[in-house]
């Protein structure tokens, strides 16, 4: 895969960077959209950044970004871009924002970014180079018993309103150690070995491309709750290291 499309990226994720954060703690104003959810201007100008350098870079793609929408559907090359994902809180001032930003190759995700501003973290991937932290390259743990491994969820309403909610409380019935960090910060803990598994609901496709991207990369496994490939229309995750991604995924019976 062609450097550039790296280099474009991290140079996209890195000026987003510069236009979010003073944006951060500040005098923000709030919008809601259609569907509820919060959005700001520094949502926005963030991702008309990113798009003005990437499609000035590379103008034949096609872009699917969180506040503007398709451009260029059908394009070989599309950029998947959520300027600020974790908006309610950056807007409530806390840490646990970034900015995701993948590519798809004819309907394979290929590369991630994921800029964290306010704590200082940036992830990155493409397909066969590994995965990097800040500059370091991270690997998925060896931790192979429920027991012994670190469980982190979020965005689980939807997990609670299914039938199988009671696969997920034994589940944590049997992990040795739970926590709920969500956003993309469990996803960089868990391609650093540092935590072992990942299981979020109610997520879209721009939520976790990246990520995935990142976590595959560091030598773990990405599915659906069902097991399913991640695809665009993908609304739950399973992440982790490929041994419990197995054993995870028989627990929950396909929630």
């Amino acid at each position: 895969m062609s450097n550039l499309f790296l280099e474009a990226a991290l140079a996209a994720a890195k000026a987003a960077r510069e236009v979010i954060l003073p944006y951060y703690r500040s005098n923000l104003n709030i919008e809601l959209k259609e569907d509820r959810s919060p959005v700001t201007e520094a949502d926005r100008e963030a991702e008309m950044c990113i798009r003005g350098i990437l499609l000035e870079r590379f103008p034949e793609h096609g872009m699917y970004g969180e506040e503007f929408g398709d451009i260029n559907p059908g394009a070989e090359y599309t950029w998947l871009v959520d300027p600020i994902d974790g908006t309610k809180s950056f807007i409530q001032a806390y840490g646990f924002f970034s900015t995701q930003i993948a590519l798809l190759h004819r309907g394979e995700l290929i590369l991630g970014v994921s800029c964290a501003p306010a704590m200082n973290e940036l992830a990155w991937a493409a397909h066969g180079d590994g995965a990097w932290l800040n500059g370091d390259r991270v690997q998925v743990s060896t931790v192979t018993e429920l027991e012994s491994a670190t469980l982190s969820s979020g965005n689980i309403q939807s997990l609670a309103r299914s039938e199988n909610w009671a696969s997920y409380g034994q589940l944590l019935g049997q992990t040795g150690r739970t926590r709920g960090y969500g956003d993309f910060y469990h996803y960089h803990r868990l391609a650093a070995g540092q935590i072992d598994a990942v299981i979020e609901s109610d997520v879209n496709i721009l939520d976790i491309a990246a990520l995935t991207v990142i976590v595959r990369e560091a030598g773990g496994l990405v599915t659906g709750l069902d097991g399913s490939e991640i695809a665009r229309d993908s609304r739950t995750i399973l992440a982790a290291n490929p041994t419990l991604h197995g054993k995870i995924l028989d627990q929950l019976g396909g929630l």
